[in-house]
């Protein structure tokens, strides 16, 4: 009877925490949908905002206020989805190793990072909550008494609520990953699955913060530490977005040996750094190329390339670089370009004769033309974080854009004509004939269409570039739309993709901010002018190192991740030197690039590996593919470090 009892309770408490997860999943879908909702009238409200004051002078009062808010609380709500479903950004290189061979390690590891990520949201929590209380009691708003006011507090309570959510979704990541750490540790093979691995892990921890926070280190060395630390523990997969927050707030606290400093630091970044009308728009652009992708302009792009450049040796690789660089001047982004001309390139490439270690390296290599030629996102969030002009960013990314896809295409007949035993012995393509002038036109009109309007209208004095996210996004739409691939599943698979995206990615911006504040509290930015001044460094020698080191980065991390990091680091330095900041976006940018096409990380490798079918080819041989355009691309930074009029040129 007693054993029956036993079974009954566990059985109720098995329904009890699956009934508990199946709330929080629900709670956290809710939000996530109602963050997404919003971005999509971010769109409605800019686009009318430009209409309005532009051809009847009556623009919409507030409509900066209400994006910079709702922003914030976009992405806090929609956090917790984008953590339940495994979107956090991280470095899973030696991760995934251990899931398959020391899986105690694995899940000890997660539990321990996800654990310590709950309890710095807990402060998040609790800060905004108060900031919420505050604003609410002393009726705070927006604006102007007469003219347009927006009361702050419901923005600020719907983001403590959606971190809220988020924290608890943290910590029931940690608590999954602590079962399934239990449950390694009760089989016989726990010393073989990472049992020691754990402990020392546990330990370094443990030693780590000690060390860190009662130390008593000089505030370059305490810098140095956390700087240290945070490499090691995106190293071992520990989500880039914590192991930022993690490492600024025990440095912090360290710092001034004072936690409230810290919590304040904490809150401050969450509510406000991305509390801007720029940030807003970051979303749209993102918007913009998921719809894109499912309107299939990637593949008339493609057709169209094939038609113009069958008769130039290398036509399929050159025609692949050509619509990528097309693509990539209305979505900006090089992961979706890698994600689109997979499926589309790939299987004509290898039908008429070309290797298909040659045939993904073509993708891969073109595909990162997608974060050079504006509009980039990459260039946005370069702007942002340096302080420097987004319009500018674009004008200077057009000619090294369109230079470093000339080299590609240079590269590709190159290789083609010289080692056919690397590409393969291509046939002719009859897909060339099957396209009249009348439908290429047809083809081409959405893709100019699109240029003209996000471009055009930028350097038209239209609207601004921020704008041109939201203008850009609408006329995808109408382009889906008009094109009859415009259905509620379609929209709702693209609003809720780009929720999480944008909250993995903005979160991001939220931890670097709290990075960039340790950074200036530790000296270390000045301390390094001062360093390098010392070793009479000129600002080819910096860039050149400079270089080499966001190559290394690139082994390990993703782009934003990247320029989060060293960016704030750097610009002091070229400031310096007397160097353009413009310009050296433009270098920062390619050298980031190459990083997407490195090992071990190397992340367009892997999205053009998972959109293949399986065992189409390994990661060793898209490698080995795409080595030729990392040659080139470093060759091309480096002569761009040389002749900066490259990126100047249109000034």
């Amino acid at each position: 009877m007693t054993n029956g009892s036993d079974n009954l309770a566990a059985s109720d408490q098995h329904g009890f925490w699956h009934s508990a997860d199946r709330g929080l999943s629900w709670v956290s879908f809710v939000l996530t949908a109602a963050g997404s909702i919003a971005i999509v009238g971010f769109m409605v409200l800019i686009v009318a905002d430009v209409l309005l004051r532009k051809f009847f002078s009556m623009p919409l009062n507030g409509v900066s206020e209400f994006v910079a808010y709702a922003i914030v609380a976009c992405i806090f709500c929609q956090l917790g989805a984008t953590i339940r479903q495994g979107r956090m950004i991280n470095a899973d290189f030696l991760m995934g190793t251990w899931e398959e061979t020391r899986p105690l390690l694995a899940e000890g590891a997660k539990m321990i990072f996800y654990l310590i990520g709950f309890l710095l949201m807990i402060r998040i929590v609790i800060w905004l909550g108060e900031d919420a209380l505050t604003s609410y009691e002393r009726g705070e708003y927006s604006g102007a008494v007469g003219a347009f006011q927006l009361s702050l507090w419901p923005f600020k309570l719907v983001t403590a609520i959606g971190a809220f959510v988020a924290t608890i979704e943290t910590g029931r990541v940690a608590v999954l990953n602590g079962a399934r750490m239990l449950h390694e540790l009760r089989g016989p093979d726990r010393v073989a699955n990472g049992l020691l691995g754990f402990l020392l892990l546990c330990l370094a921890v443990v030693v780590f913060a000690l060390v860190l926070v009662y130390g008593d280190l000089s505030p370059v060395q305490l810098g140095i530490l956390a700087f240290i630390g945070l490499f090691t523990s995106v190293a071992l997969g520990m989500p880039v977005a914590f192991a930022l927050i993690v490492m600024s707030f025990f440095a912090i606290w360290a710092l001034r040996f004072n936690l409230n400093i810290a919590d304040n630091a904490l809150g401050i970044a969450a509510s406000s750094t991305v509390r801007s009308f720029e940030f807003g728009v970051v979303p749209l652009f993102v918007m913009m190329g998921l719809i894109l992708d499912r309107a299939d302009v990637g593949r008339d792009a493609f057709r169209v390339a094939v038609v113009l450049l069958h008769r130039v040796r290398g036509g399929l690789p050159n025609a692949t670089v050509a619509a990528n660089a097309v693509f990539a001047a209305i979505t900006g982004s090089s992961i979706a370009s890698a994600a689109v001309f997979s499926r589309i390139a790939v299987p004509p490439m290898v039908e008429s004769g070309y290797t298909r270690r040659f045939a993904v390296g073509v993708v891969a290599g073109s595909s990162v033309l997608g974060m050079l030629i504006p509009p980039s996102l990459l260039l946005i969030i370069y702007g942002l974080v340096a302080e420097t002009s987004i319009g500018a960013l674009f004008l200077a990314a057009v000619v090294p854009g369109l230079g470093l896809a000339l080299c590609f295409g240079l590269l590709n007949t190159f290789l083609v004509t010289a080692t056919p035993g690397f590409t393969g012995r291509p046939q002719p393509t009859a897909e060339a004939e099957s396209m009249t002038g009348r439908e290429m036109l047809q083809s081409l009109a959405p893709i100019a269409f699109l240029i003209f309007l996000v471009m055009g209208g930028i350097y038209g004095g239209f609207f601004s570039p921020t704008e041109a996210g939201a203008i850009g996004a609408a006329g995808a739409y109408l382009i889906a739309a008009l094109r009859r691939r415009l259905n509620w599943e379609t929209v709702k698979g693209v609003v809720l993709e780009t929720g999480y995206i944008t909250a993995g990615i903005l979160f991001l911006i939220i931890a670097a901010s709290l990075y960039s504040r340790m950074l200036a509290l530790s000296s270390i930015p000045n301390e390094m002018t001062q360093f390098i001044s010392s070793m009479n460094l000129s600002l080819i020698g910096f860039c050149l190192a400079y270089i080499l080191l966001v190559m290394m980065l690139g082994m390990i991390l993703d782009s934003v991740s990247i320029l989060l990091i060293v960016v704030p680091i750097a610009i002091p330095v070229v400031t310096a030197f007397g160097g353009n900041p413009v310009w050296f976006g433009v270098l920062t940018i390619i050298a980031v690039e190459i990083g997407l096409l490195t090992p071990p990380f190397g992340l367009s490798v892997f999205v053009v590996k998972g959109s293949l079918p399986e065992k189409f080819a390994t990661l060793g041989e898209i490698f080995t593919g795409v080595g030729p355009y990392v040659i080139t691309m470093l060759l091309f930074t480096v002569l761009l470090v040389f002749v900066p009029e490259i990126a100047l040129v249109l000034f």
